[in-house]
């Protein structure tokens, strides 16, 4: 019986800030609508998040001169508050993020299991830059 494995896809930034408000900025729908977004001509009108075992989320996100948009959906394994989120999007692929907390700095490394229609290089670029602008929005607020 033939398996395929997956391709899994690591991203990860430094956030000059202490774990504590990094989490809050990761979690809450008011924040996560000012930073999911990959580019300035997207962004992310809506949020809603369970934050548990069991709970969903969803993400609406769009392009601004609304030519396309999807929901960036999923249903959470496991989270330990400041630590870990593990959690299945809604097309079947498992994510991981850690949370590492280093004196006022936290490192985030987010590794997920590549879609089969982009190149894997594109999905790297557009998972880092949401990273990078989850940074960005953190260190200024």
């Amino acid at each position: 019986m033939p398996t395929t494995e997956k391709t899994t896809i690591t991203v990860a930034a430094t956030v000059n800030a202490p774990v504590e408000k990094v989490w809050q900025f990761w979690t809450t729908p008011q924040h996560i609508t000012q930073w999911n977004n990959a580019s300035e001509d997207w962004h992310t009108p809506k949020a809603a998040n369970d934050l548990r075992p069991g709970g969903t989320f969803n993400y609406r996100m769009e392009a601004k001169d609304n030519s396309f948009g999807f929901d960036f959906e999923g249903r959470y394994t496991e989270v330990k508050t400041n630590e870990l989120i593990e959690y299945v999007i809604a097309d079947g692929r498992k994510v991981q993020i850690l949370f590492e907390a280093l004196d006022d700095e936290t490192h985030i490394t987010e590794t997920f299991e590549a879609e089969e229609v982009h190149p894997v290089e594109l999905q790297q670029d557009g998972w880092q830059a949401i990273l990078n602008n989850f940074k960005r929005y953190t260190e200024t607020h």
